[in-house]
């Protein structure tokens, strides 16, 4: 039974692909309200943790600055971005520690686990660790990967209209081209997960090792940390769901244009 019998576009849709088109679009749902839920979770323990003083008492920046130079990286600079919830971030080619203004300077648990972790990638990348190597060459990808998925698949089809009447293989082949950057995205989004589970390891060894947080402390960083990281993963599903969904609708726009194309003749 067609599921989308009335929608003009899915007219000359297989039944089987239009269910399985609702099936993903259903699953991306719910994975999206799951998402909304863990980001509620994340946001109280993240203010929880904020709120709760440290026993190092030291803020954030002071904590990477310790941990950098320690470490031999006095080149690395500690900036403050700002109040977003994820903006805590280390990059390789800014040579900077990025870390959130409403934390940066509090001496709280949240403030002195995102400036040991952060500090922990600049570690890993001086190490030369090789999954860190792969997530510094291929960021630019990991970045520009779904921002250029509209723009290719909009540039085929206006060359379909001007060069070929429309008849869809352009716009095809500009969507399988558009679709391969989607999914290097999301291969190299596991790549960037790895990595901060390294780094979130690391962290906590050196808080451990430099006395800069007890095994209580430690224990609400783990948990703050695994928040992230479930969210992470469920963002990375529900990437796979929406490329699942660009494939589906690739090939019911196939079948819809050869569907026309069979009736107009």
């Amino acid at each position: 039974m067609p599921l989308f019998k009335d929608i003009e576009f899915f007219k000359g849709v297989s039944v089987p692909l239009q269910w399985a088109i609702f099936i993903v679009a259903l699953l991306i749902i719910i994975v999206g309200v799951f998402s909304i839920i863990i980001s509620i979770w994340l946001s109280i323990k993240y203010v929880v943790y904020n709120r709760t003083m440290n026993k190092a008492g030291i803020n954030g920046e002071q904590a990477a600055r310790k941990i950098l130079d320690k470490n031999g990286l006095e080149k690395i600079k500690v900036s403050v971005v700002g109040s977003m919830l994820f903006g805590n971030s280390y990059s390789h080619y800014f040579k900077k520690v990025r870390l959130r203004r409403l934390t940066v300077k509090k001496n709280s648990i949240s403030s002195l686990a995102m400036g040991a972790e952060k500090s922990a990638l600049a570690i890993l990348d001086k190490e030369g660790d090789k999954d860190m190597k792969t997530r510094i060459v291929l960021t630019p990808i990991t970045f520009f990967g779904p921002i250029a998925f509209v723009p290719i698949i909009a540039i085929g089809v206006i060359v379909d209209i001007i060069a070929f009447n429309f008849t869809g293989i352009v716009t095809i082949i500009a969507s399988a081209i558009a679709l391969s950057f989607y999914i290097a995205s999301f291969v190299l989004s596991l790549m960037v997960l790895k990595t901060e589970v390294k780094a979130q390891n690391r962290a906590l060894e050196v808080l451990e090792q430099e006395q800069m947080a007890d095994e209580d402390e430690r224990e609400m960083m783990k948990k703050l940390f695994k928040l992230y990281n479930i969210q992470y993963v469920n963002d990375l599903v529900l990437q796979l769901l929406e490329i699942i969904l660009r494939v589906l609708m690739i090939f019911a726009n196939a079948q819809s244009s050869s569907s026309s194309s069979s009736s107009s003749n």
